[in-house]
């Protein structure tokens, strides 16, 4: 499972950069749409930086990871009851939210509301953070 999760990461860095070095290798002006495409991520996402709150004791803080550089996150948090659910996770922006891997596999970390997170508790949360349907964190 570790060796899947640092194979993913590693492709995921050397595909990142490789898309970077065509860019830069073509040498042509960009177009609107490549420059909108290369535009990095991270300002949504810096703004969910702290602590979020789940429900019986979850909890979700997110932190910027600063010797990784822009659009980088450490993500700590508690997302289930058993006691090796809890750990502190690499993340990085994406247009879709934080990527980041943990012991249950590749996840997405993505804005919504409590609606999104599926749990009733959280219901009506205007501005959540979900991660699958059952596991969202929320501030008031």
């Amino acid at each position: 499972m570790i060796k899947t999760a640092l194979a993913l990461s590693t492709l995921l860095l050397i595909s990142g950069c490789a898309q970077n070095s065509n860019t830069a290798a073509s040498g042509a002006p960009g177009s609107g749409t490549s420059t909108e495409q290369s535009e990095p991520h991270h300002p949504m996402t810096d703004q969910w930086v702290g602590r979020w709150i789940g429900v019986e004791g979850l909890f979700l803080e997110i932190s910027k990871d600063e010797p990784a550089g822009p659009g980088h996150y450490l993500l700590h948090m508690r997302y289930g009851l058993d006691a090796d659910q809890i750990g502190t996770f690499e993340g990085q922006a994406t247009a879709e939210g934080i990527r980041f891997n943990r012991g249950d596999g590749p996840q997405l970390l993505r804005a919504g509301d409590g609606e999104a997170t599926g749990m009733k508790w959280l219901l009506e949360k205007e501005d959540c953070l979900v991660v699958a349907t059952g596991e969202g964190y929320c501030r008031d």
